[in-house]
């Protein structure tokens, strides 16, 4: 991170992935409204383990990029071996990828082993990822003051709506409004990172008063004065608020739309509903049942005269 590409890439990454799953829950919601069970992953059919290898190649990636391609040595290390100041936040988001990548591939462990926690481990170690997120986010070496302070904290509140569904995930693995409301938060913050990334390192988009400053080997977004920073945080509240209501009119259209396609091409079988009609009716059972016992009646009776009258053999 710390520039346009680093915000977009990772931010493109965390998009796709919530509107995978929101697709998939809307989708197996649909499929199966009174045995829904909400997976932590989705498999395809051409590949099982395409979300999580692509989970795996991008944190991958990320941690190449943060630690060995961006840094001007090509490792981010100082000549003693001690982290210099200035690549600190290097480290922090390699630490983050790193999670990620270490949740991805336990998931493909514990699939293939079959534990009967495979769910529940699979869900604790999303939640640790999300949590390793926030807490380094909050906790962040970068400034917290300027700008895209604003945006990182408005982006740990996201965060925490990812972990706190994701755990609650663990303990309600039936409840879909908890696999919609991850989803699309995950689908946010994508869609939040990518906003910061353009509105923070794209010149003509940077608040009126403010301009790109040089700090310790990468750039911060600085303003000129208390009334202009105020005002660049103020805009960045009303991005926020205005994604906000943007993801929330998406969520709620992309899921009446799945509904009008998928909703009426599958039929449901209500158990409940032919228990009722049953009892509904003893009737027809009482009388069914009388039938059959009057059948069996008359056949053994039919049985004891053929055998009543054969005639036995005596002996001579």
């Amino acid at each position: 991170m710390g520039s346009l590409v680093g915000h977009v890439i990772p931010g493109l990454g965390f998009l796709l992935i919530g509107l995978w799953h929101l697709f998939n829950h809307i989708k197996l919601h649909l499929h199966q409204p009174n045995s829904y069970r909400a997976p932590p992953w989705f498999p395809t059919s051409k590949f099982k383990y395409l979300e999580l290898i692509v989970i795996m190649g991008g944190s991958f990636v990320s941690i190449a990029m943060e630690l060995f391609i961006s840094p001007h040595k090509h490792q981010p290390l100082d000549d003693d071996g001690t982290i210099p100041s200035y690549h600190l936040h290097n480290f922090e988001h390699a630490s983050i990828s790193m999670t990620f990548l270490v949740y991805a591939a336990f998931a493909i462990i514990l699939d293939k082993v079959g534990p009967k926690a495979q769910y529940g481990l699979t869900q604790l170690l999303g939640a640790i990822a999300f949590g390793q997120q926030l807490l380094l986010f909050h906790l962040h070496s970068a400034d917290h003051m300027g700008p895209e302070g604003q945006y990182h904290m408005l982006l740990q509140i996201v965060i925490l709506v990812s972990l706190a569904t994701t755990l609650m995930g663990i303990g309600l693995p039936k409840s879909f409004l908890v696999s919609f409301v991850r989803s699309l938060s995950i689908f946010f913050q994508g869609l939040w990172l990518m906003v910061m990334g353009f509105m923070l390192w794209t010149p003509d988009l940077m608040p009126k008063g403010c301009f790109m400053n040089s700090e310790d080997g990468h750039f911060v977004v600085r303003c000129q004065g208390e009334e202009a920073l105020h005002r660049a945080k103020s805009l960045v509240n009303l991005q926020f608020s205005w994604f906000l209501v943007g993801v929330s009119i998406f969520g709620v259209s992309f899921y009446l739309a799945l509904v009008k396609f998928y909703g009426e091409k599958v039929d449901y079988f209500s158990l409940a509903r032919q228990i009722e009609e049953d009892e509904d009716d003893p009737a027809d059972d009482v009388e069914s049942q009388k039938k059959s016992k009057l059948g069996d009646s008359k056949s053994f009776i039919n049985h004891m005269e053929k055998t009543a009258f054969v005639p036995k053999d005596m002996e001579r």
